[in-house]
């Protein structure tokens, strides 16, 4: 097996990578395993709390396909005996705890949808019960003497628990040490997750050197955020797309997407070189919604399907929910400043507003709105991005396209 040169290993794993934990180590990892014609050992775990994977599960998991197209080894953990404790991160109470019929039940599921991610024909996939059901309370005992209370506190989750007298219970302890002892068990070179794991895969190298092993490396990804633009992609908050929906109902959710999150999306759930996804960014934000619900809803169902869930959202949505006869109005580039110009003025430059003031009271009021999506306008001072073609609404009678001159 040959892999490619390390720098082009690097440019491909730090993109749409928040935190690389530590970044030295990796290149000298990289460069040890190019030298030796040895793949890396990247770990993955998953514990099956649910059963429907949604785009935010996905980011970490196609991070783990760019390391197997790379030649290196996935190694897939099932965290059925995690997901008995559950995960407290980014917790502020005890999560439910689930019975085994349960997680296994969910486990069976999980693969089946990972394998739209990742080539689990070439992943090890290996469940921590396997070492977790052997130990004795002894084994339990040694393992937990490695690590101080002090040093479950620092985690922010249990930290914030703790000087709000919200009771953490000893199982929930538990979890990060699991985690960390799953890398020793694996012989991890690498671990990918969120931010949020930092703690873990922190405690991971001691746990690894305490048995004479290499440290692994953190390879952390940012949290995908939800269709409201603000919180963190999540089933009970109601602002995902999960993966396995038809391809119609998670076109009608990305037509949803406020505009300033499809840079995050592109870069993190598209395979799309950059210098396209600038270029798209630039163009009219609906044909870059509409292109990045495609190449998403291709990869786990397919191109046909996803062309006509456009075509479909179009015809019984978009046409449907615009004017016949739009007018068009004209304004001068020369007007905008790098491309924008404020809300206010723009309404009153477009004849929407016979005023500037007259335009702060429809904003002020929200009434004033922009794209065929009919988003918002916050503020009077909101710098527009006045592209071809843009959509501009004051109150349901009065709206016009903008068009642009030299």
């Amino acid at each position: 097996m040959s892999f490619p040169p390390v720098e082009e290993q690097l440019a491909i794993i730090r993109r749409g990578t928040e935190k690389i934990v530590p970044e030295e180590e990796l290149v000298e990892k990289l460069r040890k395993s190019y030298e030796t014609n040895t793949p890396l050992r990247v770990k993955y775990g998953i514990d099956p709390t649910g059963i429907d994977l949604h785009l935010g599960h996905t980011v970490p998991m196609r991070k783990m396909r760019q390391f197997q197209q790379l030649g290196h080894q996935a190694v897939i953990i099932i965290g059925n005996y995690t997901a008995l404790v559950g995960d407290p991160s980014g917790r502020d109470e005890t999560r439910p705890r689930m019975t085994p019929e349960q997680v296994e039940a969910n486990a069976q599921d999980y693969l089946a949808q990972l394998g739209k991610i990742i080539d689990l024909d070439r992943a090890e996939v290996v469940r921590n019960g396997d070492w977790f059901s052997r130990m004795t309370f002894l084994d339990v005992l040694d393992l937990c003497s490695k690590v101080t209370v002090a040093q479950l506190l620092t985690r922010e989750d249990f930290s914030k628990r703790y000087k709000a007298e919200v009771p953490i219970y000893m199982h929930e302890c538990l979890y990060p040490i699991m985690q960390a002892w799953d890398s020793v068990m694996v012989r991890a070179d690498v671990e990918l997750g969120g931010t949020e794991q930092l703690y873990s895969f922190m405690l991971a190298r001691d746990l690894q050197r305490d048995q004479n092993q290499p440290g692994q490396v953190g390879v952390m990804t940012p949290i995908l955020v939800g269709l409201d633009g603000v919180r963190r992609m999540g089933k009970s908050l109601g602002n995902y797309i999960g993966i396995s929906e038809p391809p119609y109902e998670m076109m009608k959710k990305f037509m949803q997407l406020p505009d300033d999150c499809m840079r995050m999306y592109f870069e993190l759930l598209t395979d799309l070189e950059l210098d396209e996804v600038d270029r798209l960014l630039a163009g009219h934000p609906k044909e870059a919604k509409i292109r990045l619900a495609k190449e998403i809803i291709t990869q786990y169902h397919n191109a046909e399907q996803a062309d006509e869930a456009a075509a479909r959202w179009q015809r019984e949505i978009a046409e449907k929910s615009l004017p016949q006869d739009i007018p068009t109005v004209t304004l001068s580039r020369q007007k905008l400043t790098d491309g924008t110009m404020q809300a206010a003025f723009l309404l009153k430059a477009t004849g929407l507003c016979s005023s500037t003031s007259e335009a702060r009271r429809a904003i002020a009021q929200g009434g004033a709105y922009l794209g065929e999506q009919k988003e918002r306008i916050e503020r009077f001072d909101q710098p527009i991005r006045v592209e071809p073609g843009l959509l501009l609404w004051v109150g349901k009678k009065r709206f016009c396209r903008v068009e642009l001159v030299d």
